[in-house]
């Protein structure tokens, strides 16, 4: 036993997970080990050391393992494709076949168009386009902007996505998202400062509009080429990282040197205060010295 046990080890030490279905020769030593709290089944068959079970990339293993044809959609797809870090919960992932539902796992039936369908490091997942739309259910357009500012998908692969899955419930929903869209967003404060631009009938502007400097080429979140004036739109959760604080604070210095008037919105400016907003834009727009 101490010897299957220690074959045990060293397979999970390789590879993460283990099958008792792909080693039946090995399933009483697993089971023993899981007895002594050594190993904990993540899905039924499927072992891993107890003291990383939990960790994403283990789960994730485990799902190919227990189920090859499964493929990954919404946090999971996200996390392993564009959207590193992003909190998974629980692991979703479709098959062809309805599964029981497992503890930290969400099985659905669903058949997926093969084009929508990749792979990354031997998982099978959807595609950037199809996952931003798949997190639309639960995250409105934070997906698609997710994915644009990644430049993982296109406006026009996501609309390409969403006519290869037309029958969907909630494509409704989807779609007004991505119309919402349509002028690249990077981020929930972008989509709603470009709402009330559009709402307020200013024309004239480009969303992350790329600026070239003597210091370098800078992306601005809305501007006015013409009237030399930039938008610069500071999230919720706007520079919690020192550093970027930095960095933004320099940027605008440079933009300034270069010419550009630079206005900043916070996300509660354009919540509580969208009419002060818009005047300010007016007001800057008015006073610019067109770029000749």
């Amino acid at each position: 036993m101490r010897q299957r046990s220690d074959e045990v080890r060293s397979l999970l030490a390789l590879g993460g997970v283990l099958s008792s279905r792909d080693r039946p020769d090995l399933a009483g030593s697993l089971e023993w080990l899981a007895r002594a709290g050594e190993v904990v089944a993540v899905l039924p068959g499927v072992y891993a050391p107890t003291a990383v079970s939990d960790h994403l990339a283990i789960r994730l293993r485990a799902v190919r393992v227990w189920a090859p044809e499964a493929v990954l959609v919404g946090p999971a797809a996200a996390a392993v494709t564009f959207w590193p870090g992003l909190e998974v919960p629980v692991v979703a992932a479709a098959l062809r076949s309805r599964r029981r539902r497992q503890p930290g796992f969400s099985f659905t039936r669903r058949t997926l168009p093969p084009e929508l369908v990749g792979s990354v490091g031997g998982l099978r997942v959807t595609v950037p386009a199809l996952t931003a739309l798949d997190l639309c259910d639960s995250m409105g357009g934070a997906g698609i902007d997710a994915v644009l500012r990644t430049r993982s998908a296109t406006l026009t692969g996501l609309t390409e996505a969403l006519r290869l899955t037309a029958d969907r419930p909630g494509n409704r929903v989807r779609r007004a998202l991505l119309h919402d869209s349509r002028d690249e967003p990077w981020s929930e404060a972008e989509r709603r400062a470009h709402r009330l631009l559009r709402g307020a009938g200013i024309g004239g502007w480009q969303a992350n509009l790329a600026v070239t400097t003597p210091a370098g080429t800078y992306y601005l979140d809305v501007g006015f080429r013409a009237e030399r004036v930039a938008l610069e739109i500071d999230g919720r959760r706007h520079h919690s990282d020192p550093a970027a604080f930095e960095r933004d604070r320099r940027r605008q210095n440079l933009l300034v040197l270069a010419g550009w008037r630079v206005l900043r919105f916070t996300w509660a400016m354009l919540v509580d205060e969208p009419e002060v907003v818009v005047a300010t834009v007016r007001q800057a727009l008015r006073h610019a010295t067109p770029d000749k």
